[in-house]
């Protein structure tokens, strides 16, 4: 037997031996090796795995999938795996589209959802959630006791509270409610070797540096979350529907611009330049081959009327109505494009980054500008869809087929870098919502400079033999 066989066939019994020891402690009904649930939860709906399964390949198989149903059985699961040296890697809704949860180690893959408590704390308008929590089953029952948390991403339906604060995500109405960041006010995790803490739920605390933002956006890397505390609002009384159509993407973005300087929080707003236009709203002739806006403001009476009035004031273009809202909320949770072109041979992602103003119109211009050249892109797009004071999220959308003598990983790997580098070289992050996972891994240290020595110092200290989704982020 030659070094490399003796040293693999050595691993795997480490790792049998230790997902032996897990099963006895939780049961078989909480542990599967079988081939069915490892091909299950060997990918999440990062668009390349998409390729990769068609072409009946699996390069990332974990050793066993687990599905604890309490604080207890996680401890025991990075107990042992800590010991064995045996990788974790935290799931689920299996939503995310960056590859965060590929097992590219091997090991074992964590389910959560399991463990899905749910309490609402009505005086204190705060929910106590556990971290297997799907976010759809969470926004119905709060909307049935009469209020919202406010976070509804597009992948509400299978994602779930965990996903949600290890990506650092944020929903459709996020201009109004904010981002999990700002939702999460308290949270409780598992981290190696072992151990737990909690960070209980305050109004505010100034008790030192705030750990629960040591957690948000980790993905995983630094611990298992198990349980959230976040804020919620009472349900809006009123919902006031605005759309409009402008000449120029420029003027639609220098009009919301304003509107937010003028401290109006519509809960939703989203731009789509003139080629989404036409994707989106292609029932619409009065709005063909222009720039459309689609707003959602709600909340008290009186505030969404003055909200409303600073929106019109402001806002440079023809308006549209409701009909055009309808339509963006009756079809917002629709993503079929990747399941419907990747089987055709075409390679399609979307690419959401963030910029502030000064700098908005120049990287949209220098993103779509460094895709469009690149041979087989068929077309490269954007749309705006979160906003801030100080900025604005840009959500790019590219797809093409692969050019001769390239694969689709390859082609698809060149856009990336092209966008990466035209989002860098114009001011912006890399990233808004989705988090990193594996595909935006090779800039992290580019736009954090001496700050991602400090993040690996903390996965050092945090988990020194590197079982926690080792990989992901770089780390």
């Amino acid at each position: 037997m030659v070094p490399e066989e003796f040293e693999k066939k050595r691993n795997a019994g480490k790792v049998n031996r230790v997902i032996d020891k897990i099963t006895r402690l939780l049961g078989c009904d909480k542990i599967s090796t079988r081939k069915v649930d490892l091909l299950s939860y060997s990918h999440d709906y990062w668009p390349i795995s998409l390729h990769w399964m068609l072409e009946d390949r699996y390069p990332s198989l974990p050793h066993a999938v687990i599905w604890p149903e309490s604080k207890k059985d996680v401890k025991e699961v990075v107990k042992w795996c800590y010991k064995g040296n045996v990788p974790i890697y935290p799931y689920g809704g299996g939503s995310g589209v960056l590859g965060a949860t590929v097992p590219e180690r091997g090991g074992v893959v964590v389910d959560l959802k399991r463990i899905r408590s749910l309490k609402i704390h009505d005086k204190d308008l705060l929910v106590e959630a556990g971290s297997g929590l799907n976010g759809y089953y969470l926004e119905d029952e709060l909307n049935d006791k009469g209020y919202t948390m406010g976070n509804i991403p597009q992948s509400l339906y299978p994602s779930t509270v965990g996903g949600w604060v290890s990506t650092k995500a944020l929903g459709q109405f996020s201009t109004k409610y904010g981002g999990i960041e700002d939702m999460l006010k308290g949270i409780e995790m598992v981290i190696p070797p072992g151990g737990e803490l909690c960070l209980k739920p305050h109004a505010r605390t100034s008790t030192g540096p705030d750990l629960r933002k040591l957690f948000l956006g980790s993905e995983g890397a630094l611990g298992i979350m198990t349980k959230g505390w976040f804020k919620i609002w009472p349900k809006p009384e009123k919902r006031i529907k605005l759309s409009f159509a402008s000449d120029t993407l420029e003027d639609a973005v220098e009009s919301v611009r304003k509107v937010m300087r003028e401290g109006a929080e519509p809960a939703v707003i989203r731009i789509y330049d003139k080629i989404e236009t036409k994707r989106h709203f292609y029932d619409y002739d009065e709005i063909f081959g222009k720039v459309a806006t689609v707003m959602v403001i709600e909340g008290n009476e009186k505030i969404t009327q003055a909200e409303k009035k600073i929106v019109k004031e402001e806002f440079i273009g023809t308006e549209m109505g409701g009909k055009p809202v309808d339509h963006w909320l009756e079809t917002r949770f629709n993503v079929k494009e990747a399941a419907e072109f990747v089987p055709m041979g075409v390679v399609f992602d979307t690419i959401e980054v963030a910029v502030n103003w000064s700098k908005a119109m120049d990287l949209y211009r220098n993103v779509v500008d460094a895709i469009k050249p690149i041979k087989g892109v068929l077309f490269a797009s954007a749309h705006a869809s979160h906003f801030y004071p100080q900025g604005i999220c840009f959500y790019f959308t590219f797809a093409g087929t692969t050019p001769r003598k390239k694969d689709a990983e390859e082609f698809y790997q060149q856009v990336w870098k092209a966008a990466m580098e035209a989002v860098l070289d114009s001011g912006g992050t890399i990233s808004h919502h989705h988090g990193i996972g594996r595909q935006r891994r090779d800039w992290m240290e580019q736009e954090l400079g001496e700050a991602y020595s400090t993040l690996k110092a903390i996965k050092e200290r945090l988990d020194k033999k590197r079982i926690m989704n080792p990989g992901n982020m770089g780390l």
